[in-house]
């Protein structure tokens, strides 16, 4: 147990409670608020979104603990909220209650919506809209009501609405420090990495080779500045010489041109400019940002730590990226990753573990074959950022895709692997 203190409409709330207890049963077990509903507890339904820090989140795949010492808002919290009681007046005018399940989350988000996209139309509501079900399918109610709500602020704009928008872009464009820049500790030297609750160690089959790479440990990793909200490890194995396969990885443009989704915009120095793409079912997001690349040659490691921001839903992001090359032999070379990372925004609703552990073996198992690839087109690693277009910006159609149903099913897969596998 853990004694975890979470500020609750304006009101401290300190209990006790179990690591793996869930923001959603905490506002409504611990604080009593039974506004807030629970459906899948999944982070699909969308029926459990509050408010952490004024930006919108599902209580039901969100640890308490780490909301320590934050800001949470209920249905129960927005009692004089211009935007809420807008909200509520156009939801009873346009018949978008009906069992009221899905309204509490359906408010929280549609309040951000008003706030963040004061132009959208019909069509950007509804993809807004689209991570919040509604089985009673009262859809178009719900939908009329945030698209009055928004032609009424444009017809006659609200001070106090406009004030909350202001603030709201402000605190979209707060940045993230990038650990490793100029000036701090950690870009002087590579330090080894503290354990963390949330590390996922698996194997990935030989790229191209398919021979199964005995279990091992990451070599050395490397430092964090700030303690992220998760740390997936994975690894992969070339049958290629180890020069050749630093020689790539610790070339951005040719790790760009590799990593779907990626595309590399500029690089002066250790500062690369970029992003990535990427689409979860009907949302789609392209974090554009820069990093700073630290490499430690005669080590074969690198270092890549980065943020970025999506200009649609103003979702951002935060990584830290270390790699690792290691000789097994003349002609095979194993790579261990490490990631960390942490997301905000509407973005960050999908961001469960088990998701993102599932997607991101697949985006490195895709990686592990493109690097394959690009070695045997280029084994003397020639190709630089000069070869590549300074505009590769990949559309959404190339951007990997988080489908819902095959990453569960590949996490269902897994797991069945896991508890009946045979023993190597």
């Amino acid at each position: 147990m853990r004694r975890v203190a979470i500020a609750i409409n304006g009101q401290r709330v300190e209990r006790e409670v179990a690591p793996r207890t869930h923001l959603g049963d905490f506002i409504r077990e611990q604080a009593g608020l039974t506004g807030t509903h629970l459906g899948c507890e999944h982070g699909v339904c969308g029926a459990c979104v509050v408010l952490l820090d004024g930006q919108p989140i599902r209580s039901c795949i969100t640890f308490a603990v780490a909301c320590e010492g934050r800001a949470v808002t209920t249905i129960e919290g927005h009692e004089g909220d211009p935007v809420m009681a807008r909200l509520r007046a156009a939801f009873s005018a346009r018949h978008a209650l009906q069992c009221g399940y899905c309204t509490p989350g359906m408010l929280a988000s549609a309040r951000d919506i008003v706030l963040r996209l004061p132009t959208a139309d019909e069509r950007q509501v509804r993809a807004e809209l689209s991570g919040n079900l509604c089985r009673c399918t009262g859809y178009q109610g719900i939908v009329d009501a945030v698209v009055s709500v928004l032609e009424d602020l444009q017809a006659q704009p609200d001070a106090q609405v406009e004030a909350l928008r202001e603030a709201a872009a402000r605190a979209s464009q707060i940045e993230f420090p990038v650990a490793g820049a100029v000036g701090s500790p950690a870009a002087a030297q590579f330090q080894e990495f503290s354990r963390a609750d949330q590390v996922v160690d698996r194997e990935l089959h030989q790229a191209g080779v398919g021979v199964k790479a005995p279990p091992q440990a990451p070599g050395a990793a490397f430092a964090r500045s700030a303690e992220p909200a998760a740390v997936i490890r994975d690894q992969f194995e070339l049958p290629c010489p180890s020069d050749q396969v630093w020689a790539l990885m610790s070339d951005p443009a040719r790790v760009a041109a590799c990593l779907p989704g990626a595309f590399l915009t500029g690089q002066e120095g250790d500062r690369v400019m970029g992003g990535v793409a990427l689409r979860f079912g009907p949302m789609q997001a392209k974090f554009e940002g820069d990093a700073v690349l630290a490499l430690d040659p005669p080590n074969r490691r690198a270092r890549l730590q980065g943020r970025g921001r999506d200009r649609m839903t103003q979702s951002r992001a935060e990584g830290d990226i270390a790699w690792e090359v290691i000789a097994l032999g003349d002609q095979t070379t194993r790579v261990v990753i490490e990631m960390r990372y942490s997301l905000q925004g509407p973005f960050a609703q999908f961001s469960r573990g088990g998701l993102v552990q599932e997607f991101v073996r697949r985006i490195v198992q895709q990686f592990a074959a493109q690097v394959g690839r690009a070695l045997t087109a280029s084994p003397a690693g020639t190709a630089s950022q000069a070869d590549l277009p300074s505009d590769r910006t990949p559309s959404f159609d190339q951007a990997p895709d988080l489908n819902p149903v095959s990453l569960m099913i590949g996490m269902l897969w897994a797991r069945l692997r896991r508890l009946f596998g045979t023993r190597d």
